[in-house]
C-alpha cells in the first residue's frame, strides 16, 4: 500500500518493484499482507505491480480520479493511460487516471490499496477488480497554499501625533519675533549720520519707516550709521 498521505501526482505499472524508477512507491502487499502482484489471469495477460508517486512541490499536478476500464471501453475524456515500467504490455484491463493542477483540484487522490474481492476497506472507494484483487483509493481536500499576511498599518503614538499636529503656541511666536537680532551689516540700506533727508521726500513716501542708529560689526573708528527700515 502507499504510505503517503499527500495526493498522489501519478499512478502507474511496473513489471517489477526494481523496474520502478526514482520517486515511485510500489504496492507489493494488500491490505491483508498477501503479495500484490496481479499475475497472468482472468482479465489480465501480463503480471506486474502497481505503483504510484508523490511530491513534485506546491505547484506540481495531482491525481484526482483513477479508473479501471477494460482494454475494449472508450478512454475517458481528460484521463490518460497510466504509464508502464519499462515499457508497455497488452493488458485486458487497463488503468486511466485524471492529473489536474493543483491550484484547480478540490479533492485528490492520497492512497491506493489492493485487497481480495470479499474485503471492505472503510474509508476507501472502490474502484475496479483486477485479476484476484479488488483496488481501492482514498481521497482528501487538496491543502491550499496559506495567503501572504497582510501588513498591519502602522500606529502612531499620541505624542508623534501632537508634535505633527499641534500648532505652535503664539508664546513661541513672540518668543522668536522678540529675539535679538544679528548686528546690522553694512548695506545699501544704512545711510550714514551725515545724511539728512528732505521731510518733503519723506513725507510722501509711506512706505518708509522711521530712522534708527546702528553699529555694524567692523572696526571701532566706523562711522555710525542709520538703519532705513522699510514697512509695507
Amino acid at each position: 500500500m502507499a504510505a503517503a498521505e499527500a495526493p498522489l501526482s501519478g499512478v502507474g505499472w511496473t513489471a517489477t518493484p526494481e523496474a520502478a524508477p526514482a520517486g515511485w512507491t510500489v504496492i507489493t502487499v494488500t491490505a491483508e499482507g498477501a503479495a500484490a502482484n496481479l499475475g497472468k489471469g482472468f482479465g489480465q495477460r501480463s503480471g506486474g505491480y502497481i505503483c504510484v508517486r508523490t511530491g513534485g512541490g506546491q505547484d506540481a499536478p495531482v491525481v484526482t480520479d483513477v479508473q479501471v476500464l477494460s482494454e475494449r471501453s472508450p478512454q475517458p475524456p481528460g484521463y490518460t493511460r497510466a504509464p508502464e515500467f519499462p515499457e508497455p504490455r497488452s493488458r485486458k484491463k487497463r488503468l486511466y487516471v485524471q492529473v489536474v493542477p493543483r491550484a484547480a483540484a478540490t479533492t485528490a487522490v492520497c492512497d491506493l490499496q489492493l485487497s481480495s474481492k470479499t474485503k471492505i476497506l472503510p474509508h476507501y472507494m472502490k474502484i475496479g477488480e483486477m485479476g484476484n484483487f479488488a483496488i481501492w483509493c482514498k481521497k482528501k481536500e487538496v491543502p491550499k497554499p496559506s495567503p501572504p499576511p497582510i501588513p498591519r498599518p502602522r500606529t502612531i503614538s499620541t505624542g508623534m501625533r501632537q508634535l505633527l499636529l499641534h500648532p505652535p503656541d503664539s508664546g513661541d511666536i513672540n518668543q522668536f519675533s522678540s529675539a535679538p537680532g544679528p548686528p546690522c551689516p553694512a548695506a545699501a540700506s544704512q545711510v550714514p549720520l551725515s545724511t539728512s533727508l528732505p521731510a518733503p521726500f519723506m513725507a510722501s513716501q509711506p512706505w518708509m519707516g522711521s530712522l534708527s542708529p546702528c553699529t555694524p560689526n567692523s572696526s571701532p573708528n566706523s562711522a555710525p550709521v542709520l538703519t532705513l527700515s522699510l514697512q509695507t
